[in-house]
């Protein structure tokens, strides 16, 4: 259905949405988004559109980026929104996704590679609405979305026809991190802030238990099964530019981790950025340092987008 107002238009297909501007959006859920059980709710598949009217600093109409947006977990879609507005106003289409918490802190835990479904499902959409020739960027919030990154990454490289995407780069926001335990479990416990007393404990418990066994005492077999997100990404046969936005007040992700990660990276021969912001807390670069949060991303866009052959 076309409509909207402001230059933009939606289209509804099957459980998928496409949105405007102003928020007058259809939702959908994300295969494999679903969550069931007590909790937070996870939020569903958000696809805004953005369409320019003339040509813009992206070449010819229809040449406009695609922003894939990944958040932390227990993100609720409001604040990811607030990131959609850097691109949305460079013209950019738009996807946010959440992975459900569940998946990132116990079935991943466990070796479930239960967020395979949704990485897929993100890029069909790419070709659900025609715009898998267009450049596409990836920001990537914490270890939430880092793990969901990590299957991203696998069926780009090994999937058709998934190898045909243009990925220009990807944008690391407080992440990613290794087996931190009590910043895991600082996250775990934001999430369910909400949840009654005692199942937050008892979760909490589970989620300690787990990765103490799982990640940290048995990894040395049980990454033979299931490699954790973090060597997976070390050794990522990817090569676009990646730009890691992390700081020393983290409390959740350990900015050693966050170095280590790009320094192993740019050695493999891909273009490496990073940005210390010193003072702000997980996941709140933006927050603290909206002006220039928001020029380093469009920067990078911009020369990621700019290196693309013509």
């Amino acid at each position: 259905m076309a409509g909207g107002s402001g230059g933009s238009w939606g289209v509804e297909k099957g459980n998928w949405a496409l949105g405007t501007p102003n928020d007058r959006r259809a939702w959908g859920a994300l295969e494999g988004g679903g969550g069931g059980g007590s909790g937070p709710e996870d939020p569903p598949v958000s696809v805004s559109w953005f369409v320019a009217e003339s040509s813009t600093e992206w070449g010819p109409a229809g040449n406009q980026p695609v922003v894939i947006l990944l958040g932390w977990a227990g993100c609720q879609d409001r604040y990811l929104a607030k990131y959609s507005a850097i691109y949305s106003q460079k013209g950019c289409a738009i996807i946010r996704y959440t992975a459900p918490w569940k998946m990132v802190f116990f079935s991943e835990s466990f070796g479930i590679r239960s967020l395979q479904t949704p990485a897929r499902s993100l890029l069909e959409l790419l070709f659900d609405y025609s715009i898998e020739n267009r450049p596409v960027l990836f920001h990537v919030f914490s270890n939430g979305g880092v793990m969901l990154y990590r299957y991203v990454l696998e069926a780009l490289h090994k999937e058709q026809p998934f190898r045909s995407l243009r990925v220009v780069g990807t944008i690391f926001d407080s992440a990613p991190g290794r087996r931190n335990l009590r910043g895991g479990l600082r996250a775990l416990g934001t999430v369910l802030v909400s949840t009654n007393v005692l199942l937050k404990y008892f979760l909490l418990f589970s989620f300690a238990t787990t990765a103490v066994v799982m990640r940290i005492i048995l990894y040395p077999l049980t990454r033979f099964i299931h490699e954790s997100h973090y060597d997976a990404l070390l050794k990522a046969p990817s090569r676009w530019p990646e730009l890691y936005l992390y700081s020393k007040a983290d409390a959740v992700i350990e900015v050693s981790e966050v170095e280590h990660m790009a320094n192993a990276r740019q050695r493999l021969g891909v273009s490496v950025k990073t940005v210390d912001f010193s003072d702000s807390a997980h996941v709140s670069h933006m927050r603290a340092n909206p002006t220039y949060y928001s020029k380093l991303c469009t920067t990078f866009l911009s020369d990621c987008v700019r290196g693309l052959p013509r």
